[in-house]
């Protein structure tokens, strides 16, 4: 009888058990919906290629009466190729964009993304668009009662640097720290891109900012007293990025962008917004 009592209760217990799994389970499902693949045969059929990228003057921005921007015209170029509609998102913060791309809310990050062993094991990246660094964004010797600019990287410990949240040379300079030996203190400022921040380093709010070097060269006709003759990083190659389940649109991609090459609509962009030739 014993017997019998103890394998019910067991019983008992498992039941339990299983039942709080399911419930644990269920309560998963619905807090994490599994969304379906969109993929370019769904972009396709929809008619629609949702685009994020920044308010930059290699990003998106508005001149006058007029839209300008980089990826703006690249991502024209692409509705144009592909004889989809681009839908443009904005958004600053790059970890923002990634969980945009994450949700489905757009197809694509159209930014200056460094591609490195890190983001390759989280998205898909095109071929590389761009050839771009970081660099130190500092005031001229004139613009700062006579103080010569930092050119050698071992005086930066001790220094304190300012970046966008989440930017791609914050790796570089914990990198950098190490192979100087020293600390180079960092603030991540989570409301400014580069634009505003090589802004705050020619108005004297702020006296050094580590940013990409193509939105330092547009920023430089506006401020000539900045500097951003002192590289943070190598050379590196940057991308668009897409989701890694939709690799047919990553292909689509690399092909659009061939034929925009071959049509040299790529290289007239290009020339439009960077000095240096292909």
């Amino acid at each position: 009888m014993k017997k019998h009592k103890k394998l019910l209760f067991l019983y008992i217990v498992l039941l339990g058990i299983v039942l709080a799994w399911m419930v644990s389970l269920w309560s998963y499902r619905r807090d994490h919906k599994v969304l379906p693949v969109r993929d370019y045969p769904e972009i396709q059929q929809e008619g629609i290629l949702r685009i994020i990228t920044e308010y930059s003057p290699t990003g998106y921005f508005i001149n006058g009466d007029t839209i300008c921007g980089f990826q703006y015209e690249l991502s024209q170029a692409i509705a144009e190729i592909s004889g989809l509609e681009v839908q443009l998102l904005l958004e600053m913060n790059l970890e923002k964009s990634f969980a945009s791309l994450a949700n489905q809310e757009a197809d694509v990050i159209a930014r200056n993304i460094p591609i490195t062993a890190e983001n390759k094991t989280d998205f898909l990246f095109t071929e590389p668009i761009l050839l771009n660094k970081q660099v130190l964004v500092q005031r001229t010797e004139k613009a700062n009662e006579g103080l010569k600019p930092i050119r050698n990287q071992l005086l930066l410990g001790g220094m304190t640097l300012y970046v966008p949240k989440d930017s791609p040379a914050l790796l570089r300079i914990r990198n950098l720290e190490h192979e100087i030996g020293d600390t180079i203190y960092v603030i991540e400022n989570d409301l400014y891109s580069d634009e505003q921040l090589i802004a705050m380093v020619a108005n004297r709010d702020i006296d050094f900012a580590v940013c990409d070097q193509q939105n330092a060269e547009q920023m430089q006709k506006q401020y000539p007293e900045i500097d951003i003759q002192t590289d943070i990083s190598f050379t590196q190659l940057q991308s668009w990025a897409t989701r890694r389940n939709t690799p047919v649109l990553c292909d689509s991609l690399n092909m659009w962008f061939n034929k925009l090459k071959e049509k040299g609509i790529y290289a007239d962009i290009y020339r439009r917004y960077y000095k240096k030739r292909l």
